[in-house]
């Protein structure tokens, strides 16, 4: 497809602590005993996108996700590792490697992003539209249990929240407006140019951007260049380009000169336009200087395409962007998107390993998963849960609705309810949590009861 892919992966977020650490970066965090950009990279993978820039934030960071990516992805993927400094923003980080980018289109994912949209279908759009920007849009995510119980989190979502503004073309080919952040909150300002151009535009509330994007490469690189301010992709870059997208010139004797945006423009002559435009969609006719002679005048609408590939409802999107999102995705793959996981579930609709031991009356119930080496005592009960490799856990013990990663000790008689466990981390005998977030190695002390707090070694 001559796609060149930059993997945006991150680095140790701070939404995410505790999380993440300085040896488990966001790419490494893990969805269903599996990395998260593990999801990103073979969705790629089968879209046969196999030339990939995978862009981190920190060195060390670097170092583990390289680490991780050699031993996985030998001989599937050619992979470069780009270590970029931290905190510089998505753009920024698009600017600091700009100078390895030489394909004519570049796809830009996030590397937190799990989804069974294929990547392939996006490109697709792009090159049929011959735009200089294509995004993916799906259906926002609500958040939350599925069932009775907390599903984890110190910021969980109660309900659906707007995530973007999004103007679309009747066809909903075509993005023509994007309001997003803060821009949310204000009135909806549509530029006079695209309301000359198309007299219908369909305004919705209801979708997410879901960081997938395909850039023509000379357009990025050239607003990289230019907009040396601009930090992320989705709140400047992506908003400038949809504004911009429609330009008036005047050619006097061949010389381009520019018109105020506010000029009075024959609508109907624009009309035909874009109507040709978007009749002829998959034509190079967007991108062609048009003219109406006007006293010997000519007025050029040069204009750009900025696309909108919409995925079906059906289909599963979600970034783990958020702690609460880190419990929603977890608790979907081993759910009801299943499918994402890679794993062959039981007769029971559950994972338990075959290295893995239970001890008697313990139950594991659907929609859960025991991994490789870990013991599990009597009379516990697991529900709709995670548990990593080599966890040691006792007797009479209540797990739902949680992530417990490797290595990790659990005493007799806990409780955990919509908590997240990292690595190493120990629970002695009798602890409760509810809704808490464990760092890695730290130790919550006998009979204590915690509940909405982050617990983690200072």
């Amino acid at each position: 497809m001559d796609f060149q892919v930059v993997v945006l992966a991150g680095g140790t977020c701070k939404k995410l602590l505790p999380l993440v650490s300085k040896d488990v970066p966001k790419a490494l965090l893990p969805v269903a005993n599996r990395p998260v950009l593990s999801y990103v990279l073979e969705q790629l993978e089968l879209s046969n996108l196999k030339d990939l820039i995978v862009v981190v934030e920190g060195e060390d960071a670097a170092l583990h996700v390289g680490g991780w990516i050699s031993n996985a992805y030998v001989d599937r993927l050619h992979v470069e590792v780009a270590a970029v400094p931290e905190d510089v923003g998505t753009a920024g980080a698009l600017r600091a490697i700009a100078h390895h980018l030489t394909a004519n289109d570049i796809l830009v994912v996030s590397g937190d992003l799990v989804s069974d949209i294929p990547p392939g279908a996006l490109a697709a759009v792009h090159r049929q539209h011959d735009a200089v920007v294509t995004t993916m849009l799906c259906s926002a995510p609500v958040s939350g249990p599925t069932e009775s119980g907390s599903s984890g989190g110190k910021d969980k979502i109660k309900k659906p929240r707007r995530y973007n503004i999004i103007g679309l073309d009747p066809s909903k080919q075509f993005l023509l407006h994007i309001a997003t952040g803060a821009e949310v909150e204000k009135e909806i300002r549509i530029q006079k140019s695209i309301l000359r151009a198309v007299d219908q535009m369909e305004i919705r509330a209801d979708l997410m951007d879901a960081h997938m994007y395909a850039f023509k490469r000379s357009v990025l690189q050239e607003v990289l260049d230019e907009k040396d301010k601009f930090r992320s992709i989705k709140e400047d870059m992506l908003p400038y380009l949809v504004r911009s997208q429609m330009k008036s010139e005047v050619l006097l004797n061949g010389a381009p000169q520019a018109k105020n945006g506010n000029e009075k423009v024959s609508f109907q002559n624009n009309q035909a336009v874009v109507s040709q435009i978007l009749a002829n969609a998959s034509t190079l006719s967007f991108h062609d200087l048009y003219a109406s002679s006007n006293n010997g005048t000519a007025l050029v609408r040069r204009i750009h395409k900025c696309c909108a590939y919409i995925a079906s409802e059906s289909r599963y999107c979600q970034r783990l962007n958020s702690i609460q999102a880190f419990s929603d995705i977890n608790r979907d793959v081993i759910g009801d998107v299943s499918h994402l996981s890679g794993y062959s579930f039981s007769a029971h609709n559950n994972i338990i390993h075959p290295s893995a031991q239970i001890g008697s009356r313990t139950a594991v119930g659907p929609h859960c998963m025991l991994w490789e080496g870990s013991q599990m005592g009597d009379k516990c009960s697991v529900k709709r849960s995670v548990i990593g490799r080599h966890c040691r856990i006792g007797s009479n013990v209540k797990v739902v609705n949680s992530v417990i990663m490797n290595h990790v000790t659990i005493g007799d008689g806990c409780s955990i309810q919509g908590s997240v466990i990292c690595s190493n981390a120990q629970l002695q005998e009798r602890a409760v949590l509810k809704d808490c977030q464990v760092g890695a190695g730290f130790v919550v002390t006998a009979g204590s009861e915690h509940k909405g707090e982050s617990l983690a070694r200072k």
